[in-house]
């Protein structure tokens, strides 16, 4: 019974895990899981992810009802965050470090092994030069190793026997170790870009907010609550955020022909010292691809849009004024919507009831370049011109103490359903313009500003993904321009004939030796460098000192 349970052992549990191992740890495998990864990466590309934009997540989930709801339980509104692409994130990386541990002791065995022997028989090797050249066999081994300069080599002296009666020498050469050195680095570099990509999303954290570009409103890096939408790594809490501040005092915008944008530019006035005066702040310009760098964050506009400028004039005579944004509906012509809410001046209606019973909310399109069709308003275009609003304008509870979030370019239909919120006016307006409803309030339509969304982002492994890139590139080119060949040289010695010794003794070539050389190359193939042009790059190996620039390999 004892003897049995270690072969069981063996059997149903190391005997599977190691082939399991052996699977998951082949480079098959891990290209495989590499694949995988990207075309799992695929539907956090064209779907919208709910760490990004949440409205636009739960907006996509009613559309499509079950299908929606079926997705969202599969995770396909978290890609980068599930179960499974984490998984498959892991797998890769399991995959990587056991298939490439190996090979690293591999080249380091290969790199301190003598070039092989010849093979026996090298008229066999695809490519094969025979030549007969003056000289003895060590003489023109010794040449021959002069001219493979770069290559590791190694000379035999073969004793005479019943294959070579007068003996031989052979000359073993390798080049292209670094071709399997550059493959090494391209994965182990491909390792280190997944284990920073890793660390960044662990130990990093971006957050957006809208501000109006009239350098009033300002951002300070204090704490998560600032923040429209904030989403950070596992090992951030919110409370060790570096310490800075920012504002928006301008932002221009340059458009094509088409509408398209062409270019941005944000003027920027920022602190590293959240106690400074503002009037002391530095300034800079932040355009795509230029995003403020202060205190190892990046601060990108990621977009723009126009905020309408509303006064509510009460009957009593007080004033509200505010500037809203307002939410593109179209880039090319920037026609935008949105809406604003005023609460009632507390002089007016000392119950807080009847307050609320009286709060105006506004509801409306803001057009850059209006054009109007009878009453309908539409945009030509991005480029403010004489801008206009068509807005409707409601009184009742706008929902501004209620302590549900609301979403700031709408307002609740459900309070216009069930009554609480009745509509008292609608109309366009042109800057300057104003509107009286019928209890004396008087609502105006004052101007606009530009406003940003603006992006801070904090990623600790920026430099070292960046890093792991460009060696990942050097190890790729290095794999693909280095050639890996081996070439052999088997040198014999001319068997003459004692007749022919006799008739030579007398003439010119009195004492000259000459000596049978056999050349073949082995390469992975012909793109390896040698193809057609081997004959002549084999004989320049036989070519004396002063010609040895000549047809190197």
């Amino acid at each position: 019974m004892s003897e049995s349970a270690p072969r069981t052992m063996q059997r149903f549990v190391i005997v599977p895990l190691r082939k399991a191992w052996r699977g998951l740890t082949s480079m098959r495998t891990a290209l495989s899981l590499l694949f995988l990864l990207a075309l799992a990466a695929i539907p956090g590309a064209l779907l919208p992810q709910r760490d990004l934009n949440e409205g636009k997540t739960a907006e996509y989930i009613a559309d499509h009802g079950m299908l929606g709801e079926w997705m969202d339980k599969v995770q396909l509104f978290d890609v980068f965050s599930s179960s499974w692409f984490t998984a498959v994130y892991l797998l890769l990386f399991i995959s990587l470090v056991g298939c490439l541990t190996p090979r690293i002791w591999e080249h380091y065995k290969a790199m301190r092994t003598p070039p092989v022997a010849a093979p026996r028989n090298l008229r066999r090797l695809p490519r094969h030069v025979s030549e007969t050249v003056d000289g003895e066999p060590a003489e023109v081994a010794e040449r021959i190793s002069g001219n493979l300069r770069g290559w590791r080599k190694r000379t035999r002296v073969i004793e005479p026997s019943e294959r070579y009666p007068r003996g031989a020498v052979e000359v073993s050469a390798e080049k292209g170790f670094l071709r399997e050195f550059g493959n090494l680095v391209f994965h182990f570099a491909l390792l280190a870009l997944l284990v920073t990509i890793a660390a960044g999303k662990m130990f990093g954290y971006e957050g957006t907010r809208t501000l109006v570009a009239d350098g009033e409103q300002s951002l300070c890096n204090t704490s998560t609550a600032v923040y429209d939408s904030f989403r950070s790594g596992a090992m951030v809490d919110g409370t060790g955020l570096a310490p800075f501040c920012f504002r928006i005092d301008d932002f221009s915008a340059t458009f094509l022909p088409s509408g398209q944008p062409k270019m941005y530019d944000a003027k920027v006035a920022y602190t590293e010292d959240v106690s400074a005066d503002p009037e002391e702040w530095q300034k800079t310009s932040v355009q795509v691809n230029k995003p403020l760098r202060i205190k190892g964050d990046r601060v990108y506009v990621l977009g723009n849009g126009f905020a309408p400028t509303f006064t509510v004039t009460f009957p009593n005579g007080e004033k509200r004024t505010q500037t809203a944004p307002f939410m593109p509906q179209s880039v090319q012509t920037m026609l935008s919507e949105g809406a604003v809410r005023f609460d009632t001046p507390a002089g007016m209606y000392p119950n807080p009831d009847d307050r609320r019973k009286n709060q105006i909310a506004i509801e409306g399109l803001f057009a850059p370049d209006p054009v109007f069709m009878h009453t309908l308003l539409d945009s030509k275009s991005p480029v403010p011109r004489n801008p206009a609003v068509a807005i409707r304008v409601y009184k009742g509870d706008s929902g501004l103490d209620a302590g549900r979030p609301q979403n700031v370019y709408s307002l609740d239909r459900r309070l216009i359903d069930q009554g609480r919120l009745s509509q008292k006016a609608s109309v366009n307006l042109e800057m300057g313009k104003d509107t009286v409803l019928g209890d004396g309030t008087r609502v105006s339509f004052d101007g606009y500003q530009r406003w940003v969304s603006v992006q801070v982002s904090h990623d600790p492994a920026q430099q070292g993904v960046l890093i792991s890139a460009v060696v990942m590139v050097l190890g790729l080119l290095v794999s693909l321009l280095i050639r890996r060949r081996r070439i052999w040289a088997r040198l014999i010695p001319e068997q003459r004939d004692p007749a022919s010794d006799g008739e030579s003794a007398g003439g010119d070539r009195s004492g000259v030796r000459r000596t049978v050389v056999e050349v073949a190359g082995l390469a992975r193939t012909d793109q390896a460098g040698w193809g057609e042009g081997f004959e002549e790059q084999a004989r320049g190996l036989l070519s004396r000192a002063e010609e040895r620039n000549r047809g190197k390999l």
